[in-house]
């Protein structure tokens, strides 16, 4: 799948990383983009100085990392999940 790097697609990113119950913060460091768990919740923090581009390349890296249930996204979420992350729908 093609990337297109725009607000729409970051929208979709994060959505899917919402309904998996993480929460997502833009914070201002020198540090690498990344996530981490505080205090036993799920977030995942990103440099809020990246441009769009980076943004949605750094998500859709992590996704491999986070603990994402399929199942439990909506169509929409869950349709673009699979296009990014080239994991094939089982249930399909």
């Amino acid at each position: 799948m093609k990337i297109r790097y725009t607000p729409t697609t970051l929208d979709k990113v994060e959505k899917v990383i919402a309904e998996a119950g993480y929460i997502i913060r833009y914070e201002r460091g020198t540090f690498q983009s990344g996530f981490c768990i505080l205090e036993s919740k799920k977030v995942v923090v990103l440099n809020k100085f990246l441009q769009i581009e980076g943004r949605i390349n750094t998500l859709i890296d992590l996704l491999s990392f986070l603990n994402i249930e399929a199942d439990h996204l909506s169509i929409e979420s869950r349709k673009f999940y699979e296009e990014v992350s080239n994991k094939p729908n089982i249930a399909a």
